[in-house]
């Protein structure tokens, strides 16, 4: 972990919103406006700061623009936070969804972050302009094989900024401060999974799975003798990475949806690892 967060995030948060009266999203969104943006900013690693020239006390870029924005309205359970380049992109840089579980804990909802120099990838639209909604309604397959072929993941639009590892020790620290003891996250894809594992995560729900996957993948199981070739995502040799893997899921080799994973991240990290032998 590459940012020393955890005690000076926990004096900050302490500072801004009182950790011992603040124990969830909720009561985080009852604060004053602007205090509430300072606690939640506290979340956004300061890469994303100093790579885009964002001021982080003011939330301008360098033309003086706001671009740090936040929806959390008092009475509800999660908060998001959206920060862009300049007003109006497409695209955000960071963009996180937060929320309070039915358990008292905070769980990720989504959690996103793009480069916007990149090219863009049209997967989470087809052809017609509708949305895919992460391809559970309809897909569009030829930006999801120039996706694929420039190296991203299923979900992906842009390439991503490698930033995961100065979110997550903000997170937990975050969590720790208000006297949480774990962060909560549905992983979207196979990918984000084993990512997730390489960063301390286990698993509350579908460690058995995956490690299913991982067997059904090795030579002579059930998906690798499936990577015929028949679809583009279904290559032989697919079986040996990460990503070709998660596309050939993506694909529905499992013969059944991507669902029924889920994850948690202690502040002391788990040491989990369903894909051994894995390149990503």
């Amino acid at each position: 972990m590459e940012e020393p967060v955890a005690g000076g995030l926990r004096e900050e948060l302490e500072r801004l919103a009182g950790a011992a009266s603040h124990r969830s999203i909720h009561d985080l969104n009852q604060l004053e406006q602007e205090t509430k943006e300072r606690v939640y900013s506290l979340l956004i690693p300061d890469k994303v700061f100093t790579l885009f020239d964002i001021d982080r006390d003011k939330l301008t870029n360098c033309d003086g623009a706001r671009v740090v924005e936040f929806k959390a309205p008092p009475g509800v359970t999660f908060a998001i936070i959206e920060v862009r380049e300049h007003p109006g992109d497409q695209d955000c840089i960071f963009f996180l969804e937060i929320e309070d579980t039915a358990f008292y804990k905070i769980d990720i909802n989504f959690l996103i972050i793009n480069d916007p120099h990149g090219p863009r990838f049209n997967t989470d639209i087809d052809e017609a302009g509708k949305r895919t909604k992460f391809a559970t309604v309809r897909r569009n397959i030829p930006e999801e094989i120039r996706a694929m072929q420039a190296g991203l993941a299923p979900g992906q639009v842009r390439q991503g900024l490698r930033l995961l590892k100065h979110f997550v020790p903000r997170a937990t620290a975050f969590v720790n401060a208000m006297g949480q003891d774990m962060i909560i996250a549905e992983p979207l894809a196979y990918n984000n999974a084993i990512v997730f594992e390489s960063y301390g995560f286990n698993y509350i729900r579908g460690r058995r799975k995956m490690d299913e996957i991982n067997e059904g993948f090795r030579p002579g199981g059930e998906f690798f003798q499936k990577l015929d070739g028949s679809t583009p995502f279904r290559l032989p040799g697919a079986e040996k990475t990460v990503r070709g893997r998660s596309w050939a899921i993506h694909d529905g080799i499992l013969g059944e949806p991507w669902r029924g994973i889920e994850m948690y991240r202690r502040i002391e990290p788990a040491d989990i690892c369903t894909f051994p032998e894995c390149v990503y």
